[in-house]
């Protein structure tokens, strides 16, 4: 059925439930899989770039600020790594060929352009539940994904639902096939 399946990853709350859901569909038709963590400055957690104006009060203050969102870039660049090196690590235990990636720029795009120079059969990726004016204006990264990319789509949903005095978190699934 599946040969290739391509898993794109965040550090979102989804992200380990993409990963096994993606692992245990590769367990199950004996396919391999790609591991895609795209380094984006609207993921959860990204450095924000420093504001930098023509009229420096400070001189080396933006330098400095540069030099900082430098360090935080990085840091979140390796812990990129270091989450797709134990996805991968625990894949390959579990008898799964895989492999991984991490690219910079937009999510939506790198994921149609990796699954389709991968051979991809299925994408799996999460939804973070965006709507409304949210979606509008930051757009939706599975929604690139699920009319641009060249094959079927398997989409991960994290819904919140109030229960008495606390939030339950609860995943559910849905496949679309185009």
């Amino acid at each position: 059925m599946f040969k290739k399946i391509l898993a794109a990853l965040d550090r979102s709350e989804i992200g380990q439930q993409v990963f096994e859901e993606a692992l245990d569909l590769a367990k199950l038709t004996q396919a391999s899989l790609m591991l895609v963590h795209v380094l984006s400055p609207e993921e959860e957690g990204s450095p924000y770039l420093p504001m930098l104006s023509n009229f420096d009060y400070y001189p080396g203050l933006s330098s400095q600020n540069f030099e900082l969102y430098q360090k935080q870039w990085d840091a979140f660049k390796n812990e990129g790594i270091k989450m797709l090196q134990s996805f991968c690590a625990q894949a390959n235990t579990a008898g799964v060929t895989t492999e991984f990636t991490q690219n910079i720029g937009n999510p939506g795009r790198i994921i149609c352009d990796l699954a389709h120079s991968y051979g991809a059969d299925l994408i799996v990726m999460g939804r973070r539940g965006r709507s409304g004016l949210a979606e509008l204006f930051l757009g939706s990264v599975s929604n690139y994904v699920l009319h641009h990319g060249p094959c079927s789509v398997h989409v991960v949903h994290l819904l919140v639902t109030p229960k008495k005095d606390e939030v339950v978190k609860e995943t559910t699934s849905t496949l679309i096939v185009n």
